[in-house]
């Protein structure tokens, strides 16, 4: 009864399916891995000691920024130079904008580094301008931004002096000097001047360190590739029952062996009937 597994049109779908079952359960399995691997730096980072309460080092001991230093307060001495708006930023649920200052330092690189924030739409005339002369900064180090960073935007058009993504491969556009591909951002508000009336934006912590929406993603796509894969398996067995089915209902003779086309018309069957029985007078002369 099943020997039509055998015929050409069943080992194009038996072969579909032998290659579909293994790489739906390859894809949901490494999906699970990306969920796990969330959950295990996520624990990690919670037996870690807070970054911002570490020693603070000198900005070059720790670059390049990883997990591991990123939040870590790190020093840096120089002269600010440039100033830009970061707009689109929230901070306490308002919305408001950063104040980052590009801090030229002796190794001939900029620094940039977020001074605080101030809330409603970004205006340079409400941004309090940076201290003159050499100073030392110690801000938490952060990564360079992506376009899938909170708050960050990519899609450009902004007005002459913001930026909307903190990097600096957006930054190199803006200067004429070298950029760390880092930032900090001040932990503390500017003693006296202006600049205390910005509030400090808190250090980030690294992505992919947390639980966050992409990690429920991979543990959702998991179960979406193991549901594909018992879909086929399914649609296999029932499509193998059918054909059994009806082929047994042939052998019975409940169906015809070769039924007539569907959709043909009684005038059409009744032609093809008379055809036949004025070719079989014609044998019988």
């Amino acid at each position: 009864m099943y020997r039509f597994l055998l015929t050409p049109r069943w080992w194009g779908i038996n072969l579909f399916v032998v290659l579909a079952i293994p790489f739906c359960v390859f894809m949901g399995t490494w999906q699970l891995g990306r969920f796990e691997d969330r959950v295990q730096s996520h624990e990690q980072a919670e037996k870690q000691p807070d970054p911002s309460t570490r020693a603070a080092k000198p900005l070059d001991e720790l670059l390049p920024v990883d997990k591991v230093t990123s939040g870590r307060p790190a020093i840096a001495t120089g002269t600010y130079a440039d100033q830009f708006l970061v707009p689109g930023r929230e901070l306490d649920d308002r919305q408001g904008f950063y104040v980052l200052n590009m801090l030229r330092t002796d190794t001939g690189k900029a620094l940039p580094v977020v001074r605080g924030w101030l809330p409603g739409s970004a205006s340079s005339a409400e941004a309090p301008p940076a201290p003159q002369g050499e100073v030392t900064v110690t801000g938490d180090l952060q990564a360079s931004e992506n376009m899938n960073s909170d708050g960050a935007n990519a899609r450009g058009g902004l007005p002459e002096g913001q930026v909307g993504i903190i990097s600096a491969a957006s930054l190199l556009n803006l200067v004429d000097y070298d950029v760390y591909n880092a930032w900090v951002t001040l932990p503390e508000a500017e003693a006296g001047g202006a600049g205390g009336a910005m509030k400090p934006v808190p250090a980030a912590a690294p992505q992919g360190s947390g639980l966050d929406l992409k990690a429920f993603q991979n543990l959702g796509y998991t179960g979406e590739w193991f549901v594909f894969a018992a879909f086929v398996l399914f649609m296999w067995f029932r499509l193998v029952r059918r054909e059994a089915e009806t082929m047994r209902d042939v052998a019975l003779g409940l169906i015809p062996d070769e039924p007539a086309s569907a959709g043909a018309s009684p005038e059409a069957t009744r032609a093809e009937d008379t055809g036949a029985e004025d070719t079989r007078a014609v044998a019988g002369r």
